[in-house]
């Protein structure tokens, strides 16, 4: 049944439109892999001598034993945010006459297929083999090379089920990585305890019980049933069920949106969407970090006032630039339902203008700290706030009318440039420039004051005149909805 699946997705691969488009970014991406495999394949073999470097006056297997649960702990770390997950388009087979077992072993049994689970043979088996074999002989290596896989494999599913649970539930990717973050500080930061030491009090016992490499192994069957049940128990969705009651719900899980109406509800849907999909919710999170973007300009003289307002565009404004540029190409997969729904597209659009309104807000008052730099940061972080929340929305959506790039949601966001086209290179230039075209003759001739108040009252007018502008991208959009929507069929 493994090999019909395999034959399955091979089909659908080479009958797809983007078949040459997918060929040329799977060698690119080839290449690369294979330069990486190549650097650490070198420093594995070199593994020996850079830790005699690093601990001069240890040895060499302690100091072996002690890096490899720190490897494996970031590791876990880089999974969450670049691993992808196998997928299987599975509607088509639920009325077939195929073991819901086999469906879903053939899904749990692809994520092994994964590259990062070359990365830790390549990077430890060299040291393995020159150093600890030789020292302590076969059945130990043995034991190592078992436990090196078994952690591999914990990993490896581990990650799979945090990122499928976080499918459900935004906020469990969330928690997962802040728990990796907090354990990761309190070692290296606060050093509340030492993860070499927990490493060398497990790896180092191997040398004289190597029996407790089936730890590992034993915990990495485990983590693999836990992805097989939760696979099979999410197999069929309750969506899809004829007997389902369908009953509108006037209000949202977020109960603040409720306010809002429909415009919340729509609202509160694309905030579900952001959290359970590894793509949008990068931009949502490359955001969080850009509010550290201040501390890189407003501790160095070297950058200028005029830096302020680039800076404060994009700590308020991240998402709206990053979120925004694929704005109804995250939709792509639904967008004839849309069209074809009772959906009004004044609401539509207004839900828009909320979530970039409620990101945007946020983002400034986290960027408010700033003030100890300086009053003038503050009212230019402010004055920028304006200007993203009415113009710089504005663009965007007009752009948005003119994107018929797909994007799939089940895609991770690493290496991922689907949905990329001319059009987001054009978006650059108007969010950029735009503002330093109006404010720079005022400050050319020391007025860089009035040239805040008039970008300060740009922003209000669009906000203002909101209903407006809403109209006239309306109008845009009625006469250009179905080539964006055929667009978007486009796989």
């Amino acid at each position: 049944m493994v090999s019909t699946f395999i034959g399955h997705e091979l089909k659908a691969f080479w009958r797809s439109k983007n078949t040459g488009k997918s060929i040329a970014i799977r060698v690119v991406m080839g290449l690369l892999i294979l330069y990486l495999f190549l650097n650490v394949l070198v420093v594995g073999i070199l593994l020996d001598k850079m830790l005699e470097g690093m601990f001069p006056d240890e040895d060499l297997v302690k100091a072996f034993c002690g890096i490899i649960l720190i490897y494996f702990l970031f590791d876990l770390l880089m999974r969450l945010q670049l691993q992808e997950l196998p997928t299987l388009r599975v509607q088509p087979y639920l009325h077939l006459p195929i073991k819901r077992n086999a469906l879903v072993r053939y899904l749990a049994l692809t994520a092994a297929l994964s590259v990062f689970n070359l990365w830790p043979f390549v990077l430890f088996l060299p040291f393995v083999f020159k150093v600890v074999g030789p020292d302590s002989g076969a059945l130990v290596s043995f034991a190592f090379v078992v436990a090196i896989a078994g952690l591999t494999v914990f990993n490896n599913y581990l990650a799979l089920y945090i990122k499928r649970k976080s499918n459900l539930n935004g906020w469990v990717f969330l928690i997962a990585a802040a728990v990796l973050i907090l354990i990761i500080t309190c070692d290296f930061r606060w050093h509340l305890f030492s993860t070499r030491d927990i490493s060398y009090a497990f790896f180092g016992h191997l040398i004289t019980m190597p029996v407790l490499a089936l730890l590992p192994f034993v915990l990495a069957v485990v983590m693999y049933y836990l992805n097989f049940h939760y696979l099979k128990q999410n197999l069929y969705l309750e969506e899809l069920t004829a007997h389902k009651k369908v009953s509108y719900k006037s209000s949202t899980d977020i109960p603040f949106l409720s306010r809002f109406g429909r415009v919340g509800d729509l609202a509160a849907n694309e905030i579900k969407l952001i959290l359970r999909n590894k793509r949008p919710r990068s931009a949502l999170i490359m955001g969080l970090f850009f509010m550290f973007y201040g501390l890189i300009f407003y501790t160095n003289k070297h950058y200028g006032e005029n830096w302020y307002l680039f800076v404060g565009m994009f700590m308020t404004g991240i998402f709206i630039i990053n979120y925004g540029q694929f704005m109804f190409s995250w939709q792509a997969s639904h967008f004839d339902g849309i069209l074809v729904s009772k959906i009004n597209f004044t609401d539509f659009l207004k839900a828009k203008y909320l979530l970039f309104t409620l990101v945007s807000t946020v983002a400034f008052f986290l960027t408010t700290p700033y003030v100890y730099f300086g009053w003038t940061i503050l009212l230019v972080h402010f004055v920028m706030y304006l200007w993203n929340i009415g113009v710089n929305t504005t663009i965007v959506l007009f752009f948005a009318n003119r994107n018929a790039k797909r994007i799939d949601l089940s895609k991770g966001a690493s290496f991922n440039w689907e949905g990329v086209g001319a059009t987001q290179m054009l978006l650059s230039f108007p969010l950029i420039l735009t503002p330093y075209i109006i404010y720079l003759p005022f400050a050319l001739f020391k007025h860089a004051n009035v040239g805040l108040a008039v970008l300060g009252t740009i922003g209000a007018i669009f906000i203002l005149t909101r209903n407006f502008w809403i109209k006239k991208l309306e109008e845009d959009f009625v006469q250009k909805r179905y080539t964006i929507a055929e667009g978007f069929r486009n796989k």
